[in-house]
C-alpha cells in the first residue's frame, strides 16, 4: 500500500499504446514543401499514459470514488478504505459495522473531497466526513435508493455541503443538506432536511435519475441538468441574491407550469451517464458528454443563452464493435478533445472533433472485468478499477495533434491556435490554408498565408503570375518583405525593386482607366511604401534604380516625392527649376537649409527671384559663406536689372553690418558696388570702416584706385589718410577744400618736421594759388610750427609789410623769450655740475673700520683671513662667499657676463706671470668691455666684476626682495635633501 502511486504501468502495455498512438497521429501526414525539418531526439510520450497501481486489495473492490486527491474505496462487504493521495503511505480503513446482507450500491464524493455518501442496496444511506472516523446514518434518506447527487460547488465546504440535489431510482429529486457538526441534544442527525422538489418520468412512468449537475451562470442564474435512461432535462431559473442558502426549490417551482425542457432518444440501454469538462479549477464546465443508448451526445455549455445551457450538440454514434445487447459501454469521461468510453475489457478514446477512435487500450483477462471509470476534476487523472486491480491514466499534451483535425476540417484559425509553439506544424497549416484560399479564388488571403510559409518563393510567385493576380502577388511580396531580416539584403533589394515595378504598373493602368479614387489610394499606398523606415536603407542604396523605374513610367510627381524622402533635394530643386517653378525650388532650399545646394542653385534663382533669394540668404545668416555667393552676385550685378543690383547691395550690407563679416573680398565687393551704383554711401562706408589700417577690412590700394577712377576725391583723401600718405592726402585735399587739407596736415603728431612741411604746402597754396594773405596769416595761427619767416618767401614782392607787422613783432618776442630760457637752463646746469663734483670728492674720502674679530656674514669665519667686502649697511662678506651667494640670483645674461670676466681675469693673471713676452691686447675683449683700444686692464676687469656682485648688499638689497617667493630648497633637489635627513 505504501507505493500505491509510485509504480509505473506494464512496459508491454505502454509500448503497445505508444505504437498505436504513433500510427494514428501520423496517418494523414505526408511530405510537404516546408522549410522545417522535424527532428525529435526521443520518442514522444502518448497522450493517454496508463499506470497500474501496485496494490493488491485484501478483498474484492466494489466501488471507487476520487475527488480533490481523496480516494475512497469500498472493499468486500463491510470495509471502507480512504487514501489521501498527497499522503499515499497513510491509508485509513473503516469498518461500516453492518451485520445484515446489505451491500454498497454507490459512493458519492463531493468536489472538496470532504463529504462521502455511502448508498446501500437496502435503500439506506450513510455519511462519512473526511475529518472523522465515525460513519453516521442519514435517517431522513431511508427508503430511497440513491442513484445520483448534484453537489453545490458554490456553498459546499469541509463541514457543510450546502443545499444539494439527490436523485433516486424512482425518478424523484430531493433537496437536502448535510452538516458534519454535531447537532443539538434533540437533533443529532447530520442531514438537516430532506424534501422532494421534482420527479422525472419516461413514457409516463417514473424513471431513475441517473445523473444530476448544478451549475451557476451569470446574474444568479442557475442551470440544473438531470438525466434518465433516455432523457436529458434542463431546469433554468434565478435565485435571489443572498438566498442561495434556501436551496433550489424556487427553480423547480418556476418550471411547474411549463413542461421541463428535455431531449429524448429512442434507444434504452438501462442507464445513462453524463460527464463534463472543466478547463481550469473552480471554473464552470465548458463541454459535456452524455452516454446513452443511441451514442454519445456531445456539445458545449453556453451560460449566456436564456433558455438552454446546451449548444452545438451532436451525437457521436458508437463504433460497430459496440453491441448494446452484449457489450454495453460502462462509463464515460470527457477531456478537452476526447471522450473515453469504458467497455468490459477495454478503453476507447474518441476525438470529439471528428468522432474517430484515436486510442484503444485492451486490458488482460487476468485483471477481471472493468467496473467503472472516474475522473478527478481537481487532479485531472482518470481512474479505472476492476475487482482486483486499480489503474490510472495521465493525459499529457492532449492538444498536440488537434491542429491536424482542425486543418482537415478547414478550421484554420483553430488549427493555428493549437500549434503556435510548433513552427513546423504552423507552416503546414498556413500552406494548407493558402492552398484552400487560392482554390476558392480568395487570392489576397491566400497571398498573406503563403507569405508566412516556408514554401518555395518562386513557385508561389509563378502561381499568382499565371493566375494574373497582380494585387495578390503584390500582397505576397509585401508580406515576404516584412518578414525578411535586415541581413538578407539581396532578397530585400529584389523584393523592393519588384514591388516598385508592380506599383508603377498598377498606377499607370488606373490612370489610363480614369479611376481617380482608386488611383489616389494606390498612390498613397505606394508613397507609404517608398517612405517606409524599415526599408529606407535598401531604397537609399538602390535609389538610382528606383529613379530609372519612375522615369521609364514618366511618373514625375512620385519621382519628386521619392527624392524628398531620400533627401535628394538637389534632384527636387533641379526639377522645379527646369519647370520654371523657382519659388517652389526656393521653398525646398529654405526648408532643408543645405548650404551646398544654396551655393549651386543661387545663381539661377537670383536671376529670376532676387528679393526672395536674398531674404532666404538673410534667414540662413551665418550658416552661409557669403564669399561663395559672390560669383553669382557679381554675374548678375553686371548684367542684371536694377532690382538684382539693389538686392545684391542689400545682402552685402547685411553681411558687413549685421554678420560683421571681415572677409576682404566681401568688403571690396561692397566698395565696388557703392562706387558704381550708390556713391552717396561710399564716403560714409569709408568713414565708419575705421581710420587705422589695422581696423580696415578692405584693400586700401583697391579702394584708392576705385575712387580715383570714379573721381571721388574726398574718398581718395580719406584713403590716403588711412594709408598714412599725408603729403598725397594734403596735395589732393587742396584740390577740394583747404580745411580738409588742414585736417590732414595735423595728423602726423609725432613728426613735427612732416607737419611743418604739410603746413608749408597749405601756406604756399593759399598764397600762390588763392592769393589770400589773411588765410596765410590764419595758417600761422593754426600751426605753431610755422613762423613768419617760413612763409615770407611765398609772397610776391609787391606785398606791403603792413600785413605782417603783427606777425613779425610776435616772432621777435618769441625769439627773445627763447633766449632767456636758454640762459636760465645753462646756469642750472653749471650749478648741478658743481654739486656732483663735491659729492664725488666726499665719496672718495669715505671709509669704514673693521675689527679684527669681525666674521663673514655668510660663512661665519674670520673676515680678515681673505679678501672681503664691506657694505654701508654693516654686512661684511668674503669675496668668494659673496660670489656664491649672489650668483644663483643673477639673470642668465649677468651670469654669462660674470663667467666671461672670470676667464679674462684668469688670462691677465697668467700673462702677468710670463716674463718672455709682453701681455697681448685682445681687441675682442676690448670691444666687449667697451673701454677703447688701450686694452683691458686687470683693475678694470675687477671693477666690472664688483659692479655685478657687489653693487648692493645681498641681504639688504633688491636680490633679497626678489627671492622672497622662492623656496628655501630647490624643488629638483628636494627629494635628495629629504633623504639626507632620514
Amino acid at each position: 500500500m505504501a507505493s500505491i502511486l509510485d509504480e509505473y504501468e506494464d512496459s508491454l502495455n505502454t509500448r503497445q499504446s505508444a505504437q498505436q498512438h504513433s500510427r494514428l497521429s501520423t496517418a494523414n501526414i505526408g511530405i510537404t514543401h516546408s522549410g522545417f525539418v522535424n527532428v525529435r531526439l526521443e520518442e514522444e510520450k502518448p497522450i493517454f499514459n496508463k499506470q497500474r497501481i501496485d496494490f493488491t486489495p485484501p478483498e474484492r473492490i466494489n466501488h471507487l470514488s476520487v475527488c480533490n486527491n481523496q480516494l475512497c474505496m469500498s472493499l468486500g462487504k463491510d470495509t471502507l478504505l480512504r487514501i489521501d493521495l498527497a499522503k499515499p503511505d497513510q491509508p485509513n480503513q473503516i469498518e461500516l459495522g453492518r451485520k445484515d446482507e446489505s451491500k454498497v450500491h454507490r459512493l458519492f464524493l463531493d468536489p472538496t473531497g470532504s463529504h462521502l455518501l455511502i448508498c446501500l442496496s437496502t435503500s439506506e444511506c450513510l455519511y462519512l466526513n473526511r475529518n472523522t472516523q465515525k460513519v453516521r446514518s442519514l435517517s431522513r434518506w431511508r427508503g430511497h435508493l440513491i442513484e445520483s447527487v448534484g453537489w453545490n460547488k458554490l456553498l459546499g465546504n469541509e463541514t457543510n455541503t450546502g443545499p444539494i440535489l439527490v436523485g433516486t431510482s424512482q425518478g424523484i429529486i430531493f433537496e437536502a443538506e448535510i452538516s458534519a457538526t454535531e447537532g443539538s441534544l434533540f437533533n443529532t442527525n447530520p442531514d438537516q432536511y430532506f424534501r422532494q422538489v421534482h420527479s422525472l418520468e419516461e413514457d409516463g412512468k417514473p424513471a431513475p435519475v441517473c445523473c444530476l449537475e448544478v451549475e451557476r451562470g451569470l446574474e444568479n442564474k442557475y442551470f440544473i441538468i438531470a438525466t434518465t435512461r433516455k432523457r436529458l432535462f434542463q431546469f433554468v431559473g434565478k435565485v435571489a441574491e443572498g438566498s442561495e442558502q434556501q436551496g433550489f426549490s424556487s427553480i423547480f417551482s418556476q418550471n411547474q407550469d411549463l413542461l421541463p425542457s428535455f431531449q429524448e432518444f429512442p434507444a434504452n440501454m438501462g442507464y445513462s451517464e453524463i460527464t463534463f469538462y472543466t478547463s481550469k479549477l473552480r471554473t464552470s464546465p465548458k463541454a459535456f458528454g452524455w452516454m446513452m443508448g443511441n451514442g454519445v451526445l456531445y456539445g458545449q455549455l453556453d451560460y449566456v443563452r436564456p433558455d438552454s445551457l446546451l449548444s452545438d450538440v451532436q451525437v457521436w454514434e458508437y463504433t460497430p464493435d459496440i453491441d448494446l445487447s452484449l457489450n454495453k459501454p460502462i462509463s464515460i469521461v470527457l477531456t478537452q478533445f476526447h471522450f473515453l468510453l469504458l467497455l468490459h475489457d477495454r478503453v476507447k478514446a474518441i476525438c470529439t472533433l471528428n468522432g474517430q477512435v484515436v486510442y484503444e487500450d485492451v486490458f488482460p483477462d487476468k485483471f477481471g472485468t472493468l467496473k467503472k471509470m472516474i475522473k478527478d476534476p481537481v487532479g485531472g487523472l482518470v481512474w479505472i478499477y476492476t475487482e482486483r486491480a486499480v489503474f490510472r491514466y495521465h493525459i499529457q499534451r492532449e492538444a498536440r495533434d488537434v491542429w491536424q483535425m482542425y486543418m482537415s476540417m478547414t478550421k484554420f484559425d483553430l488549427a493555428k491556435e493549437y500549434c503556435r509553439d510548433r513552427p513546423e506544424c504552423m507552416d503546414m497549416v498556413l500552406a494548407k490554408e493558402a492552398d484552400h484560399c487560392f482554390q476558392n479564388k480568395r487570392y489576397l488571403e491566400s497571398a498573406k498565408c503563403y507569405a508566412l510559409t516556408q514554401n518555395y518563393f518562386e513557385e508561389i510567385a509563378l502561381k499568382f503570375i499565371e493566375a494574373k493576380q497582380e494585387e495578390a502577388l503584390k500582397e505576397f511580396l509585401l508580406k515576404k518583405l516584412n518578414n525578411l531580416k535586415q541581413s538578407e539584403r539581396t532578397q530585400i533589394t529584389l523584393l523592393v525593386t519588384w514591388l516598385a515595378e508592380l506599383y508603377l504598373n498598377r498606377l499607370g493602368q488606373l490612370e489610363s482607366d480614369g479611376n481617380s479614387v482608386i488611383f489616389q489610394e494606390t498612390r498613397e499606398e505606394f508613397r507609404q511604401f517608398l517612405s517606409s523606415s524599415k526599408h529606407k536603407e535598401c531604397l537609399f542604396n538602390n535609389r538610382s534604380t528606383i529613379y530609372d523605374l519612375l522615369a521609364s513610367h514618366g511618373n514625375v510627381d512620385d519621382m519628386v516625392y521619392f527624392s524628398v524622402v531620400m533627401q535628394d533635394y538637389e534632384r527636387v530643386i533641379s526639377h522645379y527649376c527646369q519647370h520654371d517653378d523657382y519659388s517652389a525650388a526656393l521653398d525646398v532650399l529654405s526648408k532643408h537649409c543645405d548650404q551646398k545646394l544654396f551655393y549651386k542653385f543661387s545663381p539661377v534663382l537670383m536671376q529670376h527671384i532676387p528679393k526672395k533669394v536674398v531674404d532666404a540668404w538673410i534667414q540662413m545668416g551665418k550658416r552661409l559663406d557669403p564669399k561663395k555667393l559672390i560669383p553669382a552676385l557679381m554675374n548678375y550685378s553686371q548684367m542684371g536689372s536694377t532690382q538684382q543690383i539693389s538686392e545684391t547691395i542689400r545682402y552685402m550690407e547685411f553681411c558687413v553690418y549685421e554678420l560683421t563679416v571681415t572677409e576682404e573680398a566681401i568688403h571690396n565687393y561692397l566698395l565696388s558696388l557703392y562706387a558704381k551704383y550708390k556713391p552717396d554711401s561710399l564716403l560714409w562706408y569709408l568713414e565708419q570702416a575705421g581710420t587705422h589700417a589695422s581696423e580696415i577690412h578692405y584693400d586700401l590700394k583697391y579702394a584708392l584706385r576705385l575712387c580715383a577712377e570714379n573721381g571721388y576725391l574726398r574718398a581718395c583723401v580719406l584713403v590716403y589718410r588711412i594709408m598714412e600718405l599725408y603729403e598725397e592726402a594734403v596735395d589732393l585735399a587742396l584740390q577740394v577744400d583747404v580745411d580738409l587739407a588742414k585736417s590732414c596736415a595735423d595728423l602726423p603728431e609725432d613728426d613735427e618736421e612732416l607737419r611743418k612741411k604739410l603746413w608749408l604746402k597749405i601756406a604756399r597754396h593759399v598764397v600762390q594759388e588763392e592769393k589770400d594773405v589773411k588765410k596765410a596769416m590764419n595758417c600761422l595761427s593754426s600751426c605753431n610750427l610755422l613762423k613768419i619767416e617760413d612763409i615770407l618767401p611765398f609772397f610776391p614782392d609787391f606785398v606791403t609789410i603792413d600785413h605782417f607787422k603783427e606777425a613779425i613783432c610776435s616772432s621777435l618776442e618769441e625769439y627773445n623769450q627763447h633766449i632767456e630760457e636758454l640762459k636760465q637752463e645753462m646756469e642750472e646746469a653749471t650749478e648741478s655740475a658743481k654739486r656732483i663734483r663735491e659729492d664725488i670728492q666726499e665719496m672718495r674720502n669715505k671709509y669704514g673700520v673693521v675689527d679684527s674679530q669681525e666674521k663673514c656674514a655668510a660663512c661665519d669665519f674670520p673676515l680678515l683671513n681673505r679678501p672681503f667686502y664691506l657694505f654701508l649697511c654693516g654686512h661684511m662678506f668674503h669675496y668668494d662667499c659673496l660670489f656664491q651667494e649672489v650668483t644663483p640670483h643673477l639673470t642668465a645674461y649677468k651670469q654669462s657676463r660674470l663667467e666671461e670676466l672670470q676667464k679674462k681675469l684668469a688670462a691677465t693673471t697668467q700673462s702677468s706671470k710670463s716674463r718672455h713676452r709682453p701681455a697681448p691686447k685682445d681687441e675682442g675683449d676690448t670691444s666687449s668691455l667697451g673701454k677703447g683700444n688701450a686694452g683691458t686692464s686687470r683693475e678694470q676687469i675687477k671693477s666690472d666684476m664688483d659692479d655685478i656682485i657687489a653693487s648692493e648688499c645681498v641681504y639688504c638689497g633688491e636680490l633679497m626682495i626678489k627671492s622672497i617667493d622662492k623656496p628655501f630648497i630647490d624643488p629638483q633637489k628636494f627629494e635628495e635633501e629629504k633623504s639626507s635627513w632620514l
